[in-house]
């Protein structure tokens, strides 16, 4: 596919927390659609609605040892230099100004795309990244990808009750993890 001189690098920002099978079948679809050149992922650093989140360098290295395998793939902690409290607007404008000369992509599910009037000035940020959109397993597919329906609430709740996981996380965060005591987890008797 022809590629426009400047380069489009794509933004994924979330929570993290874990990140999941779910969070890496996002960024390989977004890659694997041809429009991207690069991906950059975001753990935010604190959440605008209050909820609460594993401590940031928690999820800072989880989002790194998870996306490692992923070529093309950055995970940044520049929201970690930013007001507070962490706004994709105020992100992107950061990134921007970072990277003069790229052209941005918002990189989505269709789940939370439907949320979009809950975000902070969402129709400026559309303006400034145009939404890339994939689909999630339960949500009208968009760009005809669908990923796995894998949800860190839940993963969060079988790791403090002692239940397994079933692959749903890289075998890397599931120890580091456990290691940590994250999310009331212990190591594996």
């Amino acid at each position: 596919m022809a590629r426009e001189a400047s380069p489009a690098w794509g933004f994924y920002g979330g929570a993290f927390d874990p990140p999941h099978l779910g969070h890496l079948c996002v960024a390989a679809l977004a890659l694997a659609l041809g429009e991207l050149d690069r991906l950059l992922v975001v753990p935010t650093f604190d959440h605008p609605f209050g909820k609460q989140m594993a401590p940031w360098a928690e999820r800072l290295a989880m989002a790194r040892l998870a996306f490692a395998p992923l070529a093309r793939v950055e995970v940044s902690a520049i929201e970690e230099t930013l007001p507070r409290p962490s706004l994709t607007l105020r992100t992107l404008r950061a990134l921007c100004e970072a990277h003069p000369g790229v052209r941005w992509r918002l990189v989505v599910g269709s789940d939370t795309l439907r949320d979009r009037a809950s975000w902070h000035r969402f129709d400026e940020v559309a303006r400034m990244a145009e939404p890339l959109v994939i689909g999630r397993a339960g949500h009208e597919p968009a760009e005809g990808l669908v990923v796995p329906d894998v949800r860190s609430t839940e993963l969060r709740e079988a790791l403090a009750a002692g239940r397994e996981v079933g692959g749903r996380l890289a075998p890397a965060v599931e120890r580091h993890i456990r290691a940590r005591g994250l999310y009331g987890a212990g190591p594996r008797g």
